[in-house]
């Protein structure tokens, strides 16, 4: 298993409502013929990559050659009559990450390597303990950020319709629609009911800003990473090269909101904060590892505190989880999501598709951080009225001091700085 191939995604970011297109997937057009004369051979195709590649080698305490049996002892007139056997099976395995999408789905739920995106712009997934749609986090600067949802968010309808025992296919298949039409959502937060109108609309995601700040600490470089998309590493590295010709003493990146993408990327963006010291160890189910370690090419060692927050995810989770175990960069804010799930997303003979849990990620620790998350160095925990005060109402004091996370991490890195100008000086 390669992780560092574009075709490897993270667990939070299972399900992105967003019509995108598929690289480097070939479908075989003779399968369509195939599957006609006999759609159980998709079943058994589908049976297949699980029992080669899935997490789990219980298959959680299944019998996995006797549901094998069970399903293709089956009768089947068409497709959807498969397609709703498929979905059967995988529900059986218990992950809400492992999933079948017809042919309609998997078109508009493939992985975008050109940063556009036509949807919303939200992340969601089935809560493994509840089984409740939940918002993993939007993505900035999107219909459904300005709308006003937020990371931990239950959507409980969806136009109406009740989301329970629903599963991520049939939530996509109503949230997503053309540009310029409306989705009503109904969602649960600390027990109160919002509504929420929001207009579909293509999306261009630059992942990157960042800008030179004042600050008690001094002049300090900021770096907002709002996902980790294929071109983040390249935003990333124009971002550090011009604040470290304007002689920034610090950096305070930021990853409060971003709900990971794709591993690579994150891979890719330690190194440019990291000398030594190994990033992310993935284990499948037989326990092998791959591990990706620094390159010794670090753009900058100057001080460095990250910020996090609940809806930091994933590819967040891999960043600011190797940071910390390196001892590259204080961690600042509230505890993150908790997703440390990689999957494979794969073409089926008639178009269809599935993503399969294939590993899990480790810090260089050995933390696994599936369901609890990066715990802060330094916790600034906000309340929801906070949050929502700062990141829908007053977002232009996102990042100044009147950001009480950002405040924080101004107050840590003015010590860090103070700290690393002592040691040179003694070393002197």
């Amino acid at each position: 298993m390669v992780i560092t191939r574009s075709g490897l995604v993270l667990g939070a970011t299972a399900v992105t409502l967003t019509t995108i297109a598929v690289t480097g997937l070939g479908i075989h057009s003779q399968g369509q013929a195939l599957f006609k004369e006999s759609p159980k051979e998709l079943i058994d195709e589908v049976w297949q990559v699980i029992n080669r590649q899935y997490v789990d080698g219980t298959f959680n305490k299944l019998d996995w050659a006797a549901v094998r049996r069970e399903y293709l002892n089956k009768s089947y007139s068409d497709k959807q009559q498969a397609y709703k056997s498929i979905r059967e099976m995988l529900k059986k395995l218990g992950d809400p990450y492992t999933r079948f999408m017809d042919p309609e789905e998997f078109k508009s739920l493939q992985v975008d390597t050109s940063g556009e995106l036509t949807g919303i712009g939200i992340q969601i997934g089935l809560d493994e303990k509840t089984k409740k749609l939940t918002v993993i986090a939007p993505i900035e600067d999107t219909p459904a950020a300005k709308a006003g949802l937020l990371a931990k968010d239950i959507i409980t309808k969806i136009n109406g319709k009740s989301t329970e025992g629903m599963d991520t296919n049939q939530a996509v298949s109503l949230i997503r629609g053309t540009a310029g039409t409306t989705v009503n959502l109904t969602v649960l937060r600390n027990s109160q009911e919002k509504q929420f109108n929001i207009t579909r609309a293509k999306i261009e995601i630059h992942p990157v800003e960042y800008s030179q700040k004042q600050t008690p600490a001094g002049n300090l470089g900021y770096i907002r990473l709002k996902q980790f998309s294929a071109n983040a590493g390249k935003e990333m590295q124009q971002a550090i090269t011009n604040l470290e010709n304007k002689q920034v003493a610090g950096y305070v990146l930021d990853l409060r909101n971003n709900p990971g993408g794709l591993l690579f990327s994150s891979v890719e963006i330690a190194r440019m904060w990291m000398d030594k010291g190994t990033i992310v160890s993935t284990k499948d189910r037989f326990a092998e590892v791959e591990r990706e370690v620094a390159n010794g090419r670090a753009l900058t060692n100057k001080p460095l505190v990250v910020l996090v927050d609940k809806g930091s995810a994933s590819a967040s989770e891999i960043l600011s989880g190797a940071l910390q175990d390196n001892k590259r960069a204080v961690i600042v804010g509230s505890q993150t999501f908790g997703k440390g799930l990689v999957q494979s997303v794969r073409p089926l003979d008639d178009g269809s598709g599935m993503a399969v849990t294939i590993a899990k990620y480790y810090t260089p620790n050995n933390r696994d951080i599936n369901h609890h998350g990066i715990d802060p160095d330094v916790k600034v925990e906000l309340t929801t009225p906070q949050r929502e005060e700062l990141w829908l109402k007053q977002r232009d004091k996102i990042a100044t001091l009147q950001d009480p996370q950002f405040a924080k991490a101004v107050e840590v890195i003015g010590k860090e700085i103070a700290q690393k100008g002592n040691s040179r000086a003694e070393k002197n």
